[in-house]
């Protein structure tokens, strides 16, 4: 199998700007001929930012990214980092910048390694009888070679420069044409049929690619019938189950007897957007009914509606409740964002944003549902309360910091919160997300001191704008995974993807896993821009859904959508199957011989 590696060039900053496109790409061939992108032809590999000693950040970009096997296990990145936007980067003047990988899906970036005085322009790397040979092109078109024996010890023992081209030949096995939009050809390697398996499996949306269900089932009443499940098989090698919905119109359950019948597989239709000018959206289950809650953009976020229904579809039509506005309390002026249920030690709450007037005053507050009351009545919830820190003070600085986006969860035995802050004086740092333990009989107080958990490091975290925000908590397994948003709330928006093991402290940034490239982007699924802030619940059947907001169309106002969240082969969370993937027309119909006998 053929690995293609590539870059792109700059769409606009609508469609693709340049701290996407100068990130590395990936495609796939058996036959070094056809390629097929991954990722939705988007980046899978972005360079970090550095920090300054004031925490902001400089975002960075990468050109004419070079991949190449490692002596031992695993594959190497060499390229040239530059400026977000492709500009020279003084930092990174003369140098190469250097990941290892072993799977093309995790990176560790190691650094620059130091080359020359000028600035870098190409770089091939390659190993070779013992040693890593670095050959690479300056500004003014001077080639030279140099080797090192090791390459994570960035820096080489020896360098030659030599005038002209000699020394520095590209990759002559690259196709002419790829069909790709906007690749820039880079390099090319072989990789064993299991790596390419693996990406492919990782980074193409799965396609439901059969259906299979018993033969001959045994029910003695319709209820029984329902706990026989049909299991669809996907092209990731992973497989869900789902309930039929069976034509039963010849069966008789009061007469013993054998018969052939029909079903389809149960699937719920929500077509995008589900509502418009609602954005953040969240549904939340609580005593056997859901409650969709959401950002009210239609009125400058100056009130928050409910939605009840006895179950996820009825959500759609169901009529909107007012629970909150800007007129009931003094404190409460305005700007309500990004209003969640949360349900903690048996009581429901609602973790939301809100100010005082002015945006600078923005700050997370907790409503509680009083004991038998009904989240759908305004009067059953409580008057706003600010989060405030295990000592009672603060959360930040009101008019130099705001809070918002704030999410709870429980986690082996124990509820944090994670939220996104923003320094905005003296100087705007962008805004991060932090991570605390929750006092639940408090919830409105930190148990703990907040914890930095992520920076928009990524130039796709940092597109427009330098934002972390809108996490929210997924639970599979023995993992524990958090999505979040990034970029401006523009057609930039994007889901990053946090995640840490079962036993592991939730309070040391250093054990959560950050994944390098975006989850979810406009190129996810046709006609949603910015895709971002996610919630997630699970429903009768024990399907996960993923709510969320976009645009349809790039200037498009902000509006909700749902869809199933499909776990990987690896358990972790995929956002962009769509209806007609995760159940194919032709796998819709499934039939059995039904034996109906009387219960004794």
């Amino acid at each position: 199998m053929y690995l293609l590696n590539y870059s792109r060039e700059p769409i606009s900053a609508e469609l693709y700007d340049a701290r996407l496109a100068y990130s590395m790409h990936l495609a796939i061939s058996e036959d070094g001929v056809n390629y097929q992108a991954l990722n939705h032809n988007s980046g899978v590999l972005f360079v970090k930012a550095t920090e300054n000693e004031d925490g902001s950040l400089n975002p960075k970009s990468m050109k004419n990214p070079y991949i190449f096997s490692l002596k031992e296990e695993g594959y190497g990145v060499m390229a040239v980092r530059t400026g977000a936007d492709g500009e020279d980067d003084e930092e990174s003047r003369g140098c190469a910048v250097l990941f290892v990988t072993k799977d093309f899906l995790e990176y560790q970036e190691l650094g620059l390694l130091p080359l020359e005085e000028q600035y870098v322009e190409e770089i091939i790397c390659e190993y070779e009888d013992g040693s890593y040979v670095v050959r690479w092109k300056n500004r003014d078109g001077i080639c030279s070679v140099g080797q090192t024996s090791d390459i994570r010890k960035k820096e080489l023992d020896s360098v030659v420069s030599m005038a002209g081209e000699e020394l520095f030949q590209k990759d002559k096995t690259l196709p002419i044409d790829t069909g790709i939009e906007g690749a820039v050809l880079h390099n090319r390697i072989e990789v064993p049929d299991n790596v390419a398996d693996r990406l492919k499996k990782k980074f193409l949306t799965p396609v439901n690619t059969g259906v299979s269900f018993p033969e001959q089932i045994t029910a003695s009443d319709s209820s029984e019938l329902e706990s026989f499940l049909a299991t669809l098989s996907y092209s990731d090698g992973t497989m869900v189950q789902r309930r039929v919905d069976w034509e039963l119109s010849d069966v008789s359950f009061q007469v013993e007897g054998t018969y052939r019948i029909c079903g389809t597989i149960h699937q719920d239709h929500f077509p995008f957007p589900i509502a418009e000018n609602r954005a953040d959206p969240c549904v939340g289950k609580w005593n056997g009914k859901y409650y969709f809650i959401a950002t009210n953009d239609a009125d400058g976020n100056r009130s928050i509606y409910v939605r009840e229904a006895d179950t996820i579809p009825g959500l759609l039509t169901a009529e909107e409740k007012l629970i909150l506005d800007c007129e009931t309390y003094p404190e409460i002026g305005g700007l309500l964002w990004a209003p969640e249920f949360h349900e903690i030690n048996g009581t429901l709450y609602i973790f939301h944003a809100a100010t005082t007037g002015e945006f600078y005053w923005e700050e997370s507050h907790v409503m509680q549902l009083r004991e038998g009351g009904n989240p759908a009545k305004k009067e059953d919830w409580s008057r706003p309360r600010r989060v405030v820190k295990k000592d009672g003070s603060e959360l930040c600085e009101a008019g130099k910091e705001i809070t918002l986006d704030m999410t709870c969860f429980e986690w082996q035995g124990e509820y944090y919160v994670v939220w996104s802050q923003r320094q905005f004086l003296p100087k705007d740092l962008g805004a991060w997300l932090y991570i605390a333990k929750l006092n639940p009989e408090e919830p409105w107080k930190l148990l703990s001191d907040p914890v930095l958990l992520s920076k928009p490091e990524y130039g796709w975290a940092n597109n427009h704008t330098f934002v972390d925000e809108g996490p929210f908590s997924l639970i599979a397994g023995d993992t524990l995974y958090l999505t979040f948003s990034s970029a401006a709330v523009d057609s930039s928006y994007v889901v990053g993807l946090l995640q840490i093991e079962k036993g592991k402290d939730l309070l040391v940034r250093e054990n959560w896993k950050k994944t390098n490239y975006p989850l979810l982007t406009s190129r996810s699924v046709a006609g949603e821009f910015g895709t971002g802030h996610n919630a997630y619940v699970t429903d009768e059947d024990g399907l996960v859904w993923n709510t969320y907001h976009a645009r349809p169309g790039v200037d498009g106002v902000r509006s909700s959508g749902i869809r199933r969240v499909h776990f990987d082969i690896d358990g972790a969370p995929m956002l962009d199957v769509t209806e007609e993937l995760d159940v194919a027309e032709q796998y819709k119909s499934v039939e059995t011989v039904l034996v109906v006998k009387k219960k004794k």
